[in-house]
């Protein structure tokens, strides 16, 4: 008797695909379209203000409607040769020396008050930020009346234990000190917020632990909270320093660069340049030598914090 075997099963069949098909994909067409619309903005709002103003600054381009003119390195020589931008550098750099130890200490401090704080957490929370989110007119508003030396409140509380109205906003030495206070008080909100979130994911058994062991709470904090917060700091510190490095808005408020010029920093040197004595191709110039200097620090910032995760 013969049984016939069963056929072997074919193998399956690939749909045909034209080269057509392979060649255009109706997905990728989408997400270009989608995209389309944030790159045309990009390019117009970005980019393309970074090339014009590195092109500005080979010509004597003024808003005042002259001819521009080639000048080759002329603005840049000359930016060299100003004592005006110097001076301005150094007190942007003044400012931020004196405000980003004071942001990062304060707004440590504030998240490990509120961190431990049980019943009053919220409030604390509250208040904290709060001022953060405020304008900069109104918070310069606020601080030139603390600091007005007839009725400000602090020159009040001064004479009320015998002392004298001290010009806060109009004494050379006193000025700076006096905005670096104002924003600390402005701006130490956000950090204080960075802060709070790193102290909450550090994890409950490590302070168990060393309580068992007999540790203080000044040890926990130096041994365990610390070195828990080391990338949290380093994170701050940078943009603690890249955001001192523009500064502008507060000191132009209050002080307007005085006394003398004391308080003035690179960035109202580029404004005043540019849109009060009408020379953009001068102040594009200083604008990219703070760029320069901006992203030379980044870069060496950047390097430095690789290598402490490298040997951490």
């Amino acid at each position: 008797m013969v049984t016939a075997t069963p056929a072997a099963p074919a193998p399956p069949t690939r749909p045909a695909t034209s080269d057509r098909g392979l060649r255009h994909r109706p997905g990728e067409t989408s997400g270009l379209l989608f995209v389309l619309p944030f790159m045309i903005v990009f390019a117009v709002f970005m980019v393309w203000p970074v090339i014009a103003g590195l092109v500005n600054s080979f010509f004597n381009k003024s808003l005042a409607g002259k001819p521009s003119q080639f000048l080759g390195l002329a603005n840049w020589r000359e930016l060299f040769g100003d004592p005006a931008v110097w001076k301005s550098l150094g007190n942007t750099a003044l400012f931020t020396l004196l405000s980003t130890p004071l942001l990062v200490v304060t707004g440590l401090a504030m998240a490990l008050l509120a961190h431990r704080a049980r019943r009053l957490g919220w409030l604390l929370r509250f208040s904290y930020f709060a001022p953060f989110v405020l304008p900069a007119t109104v918070v310069s508003l606020i601080w030139v009346w603390l600091y007005q030396p007839e009725f400000g409140l602090f020159n009040s509380w001064i004479e009320a234990l015998g002392g004298s109205a001290v010009p806060w906003l109009t004494t050379e030495g006193v000025a700076m000190v006096a905005i670096v206070v104002a924003t600390t008080w402005w701006t130490v909100g956000f950090n204080f917020l960075l802060y709070l979130a790193a102290l909450q994911q550090i994890p409950r058994d490590l302070y168990e632990a060393a309580s068992l062991d007999g540790a203080s709470a000044r040890q926990q904090l130096w041994h365990i909270t610390l070195p828990q917060l080391r990338r949290t700091t380093g994170l701050i510190v940078v943009l603690q320093v890249l955001a001192s490095l523009r500064v502008f808005d507060q000191i132009y408020l209050m002080t307007e660069g005085g006394p003398n010029s004391t308080t003035r920093p690179v960035l109202q040197y580029i404004y005043e340049t540019g849109f009060t004595s009408f020379r953009l191709g001068y102040a594009s110039a200083i604008s990219y030598l703070l760029f320069v200097i901006i992203l030379l620090l980044a870069v060496f910032q950047l390097r430095l914090t690789v290598r402490n995760r490298s040997e951490s």
